[in-house]
């Protein structure tokens, strides 16, 4: 076909099985001359997030590592909202004031961020922060907000309000209160940064998840054979998938509703909210998985298909290039966009793949 935040997803998450071949088990039970060096392993804890990087046949690893981590932290004090001193923190600092110069990374990022929220019809918006800070989901929140106050937060969220100065490399929010949130894609961001260091440093084969929701998948495994990767149950213990997807040098990502949330009065009310309601989405979808592309665009991609719902999120995923689809829904029922026919093998009864109307 042609081409929030991110969540470790109870409803959805990505697990990485080491499988090789036909089996689980095949590294622990082959022949002594089948078997591979085990990777270089380090997991970092950035972003508020678990990130864990494997790297296969790379000899020179650590140093790999340390400039790796290096590039973390730097990200990390660029767009981190939880740090006052960020560049992000600075500019929504000095929102309806006045133009904040930023480094060129945070500069393509939010200008990247823009640009998104235009090919989605401001479905994914990075303007959202006002409207995240008074939901506090996953920050505390119990109940939802009063709709007064969810409507002057709305009056706040318009990406066409951020304004950006490519000469003078300065971001300026034109109304006070407004507050740019990355989260929905920082960690996308991050992840295509390592992606492009290691493809640079030519490290071969490698694996950089990112908390559990994207896992990127650089090159083949060792040996050549095809990444197996399984999508979790999203109403099931950690381990039980519901699908087994193969990769070979691409990304997947998952964004769901089911990990972050409240409920009040029997409503659960998920991290995942529409720009134009102001509120979160309640259209039946669990998860969206995006497949191809890089991890930024699986980030906001997602984003903004949960937010489309399923009918317009799958003819909207249909015309974006380079990328494929999956949803599930409430009802057990699995979606994808037609690149995907095929390809996808359910491995849980409880789920049944569907044609799209």
């Amino acid at each position: 076909m042609t081409n929030s935040t991110k969540v470790k997803i109870i409803g959805a998450a990505i697990l990485l099985f080491v499988m090789c071949g036909i089996g689980y088990f095949l590294w622990a039970n082959g022949s002594h001359s089948s078997k591979t060096e085990p990777p270089v392993t380090k997991t970092f804890l950035k972003f508020d997030t678990v990130i864990q990087l494997k790297l296969y046949g790379d000899e020179a690893a650590e140093k790999h590592l340390e400039d790796i981590e290096k590039l973390l932290d730097r990200i990390d004090q660029q767009i981190n909202m939880s740090n006052p001193e960020s560049e992000i923190s600075r500019v929504n600092a000095a929102a309806g004031k006045e133009a904040v110069n930023v480094s060129q990374e945070t500069f393509d990022l939010v200008k990247k961020a823009v640009e998104y929220a235009q090919a989605t019809e401001g479905t994914f918006d990075p303007s959202i922060g006002a409207l995240v800070k008074l939901w506090r989901i996953g920050a505390g929140g119990a109940h939802p907000p009063a709709d007064d106050l969810i409507e002057q937060a709305k009056s706040l969220v318009n990406y066409r309000d951020i304004e950006l100065d490519a000469k003078n490399r300065t971001i300026k929010l034109a109304q006070a209160g407004m507050s740019i949130d990355l989260g929905a894609i920082g960690k996308g961001y991050a992840g295509d940064l390592v992606s492009d260091y290691l493809r640079q440093e030519k490290a071969g084969s490698a694996l950089i998840d990112l908390g559990g929701s994207t896992i990127m998948a650089l090159g083949s495994k060792p040996g050549g054979d095809v990444w197996r990767i399984g999508l979790q149950d999203p109403d099931r213990e950690r381990g039980e998938q519901i699908a087994i997807v193969q990769l070979r040098d691409e990304t997947i990502g998952t964004s769901g509703v089911y990990e972050r949330y409240f409920i009040d009065n029997g409503i659960r009310y998920h991290h995942i909210l529409d720009p134009a309601t102001g509120a979160p989405t309640q259209n039946g979808i669990k998860s969206v998985t995006i497949i191809g592309g890089t991890a930024t665009a699986g980030d906001a991609l997602s984003t903004a298909a949960i937010v489309k719902g399923l009918q317009e999120g799958l003819a909207f995923l249909e015309q974006t290039p380079d990328v494929e689809g999956m949803f599930i829904m409430e009802d057990n029922k699995v979606y994808v966009t037609s690149g995907l026919n095929g390809k996808i093998k359910l491995t849980s009864p409880q789920y049944t793949l569907v044609d799209a109307e």
